[in-house]
C-alpha cells in the first residue's frame, strides 16, 4: 500500500483514433519530425520530445470510435520557427491552419484525421 499519493512525472502517450495507420504515421514523421518507438500493422508509438509519445491506434470497421473525436487538442512545442514560417510549412503539407487573431505566440491545424493539433512557439 502507498504511504503517500502518487507523483505524476509527466505524460508518456496520448491516444489518436485514426483511420489508416500508415497514413497518419508518414504524417507524424515526415510533417512534424517524431520518430517511431515501436509499431505493428495497427499502431504506432511515436517518440515526440521529453521521453513522450503520441500513440496511433487505428480504428477497426463496426466501431463506435470515429477518429478525430477523441481529443480535444494536443499541444506541441517546437524548438524554433515563426508564425508564418510554421503556418507556411504545414499548408504547403497539407493542413488547415486555424489561428486566433492576434495570437502569435500558437498555432493550430488538423491532422489527416481531423485531431485539432497546436503548435506553441520557444519561451
Amino acid at each position: 500500500m502507498l504511504e503517500t499519493k502518487l507523483r505524476t512525472k509527466g505524460i508518456d502517450h496520448t491516444v489518436l483514433h485514426v483511420k489508416d495507420v500508415a497514413k497518419s504515421r508518414k504524417f507524424y514523421l515526415d510533417v512534424l519530425g517524431m520518430t517511431v518507438n515501436h509499431e505493428d500493422a495497427t499502431h504506432a508509438f511515436l517518440w515526440c520530445g521529453g521521453g513522450q509519445m503520441v500513440a496511433l491506434f487505428q480504428v477497426g470497421e463496426g466501431t463506435d470510435i470515429k477518429p478525430g473525436d477523441d481529443v480535444n487538442h494536443m499541444a506541441l512545442r517546437i524548438e524554433s520557427g515563426t508564425y508564418e514560417e510554421v503556418k507556411a510549412y504545414l499548408e504547403s503539407n497539407g493542413a488547415t491552419v486555424f489561428g486566433r487573431p492576434g495570437d502569435d505566440r500558437c498555432i493550430y491545424f488538423d491532422d489527416p484525421d481531423g485531431h485539432r493539433l497546436q503548435i506553441m512557439y520557444p519561451d
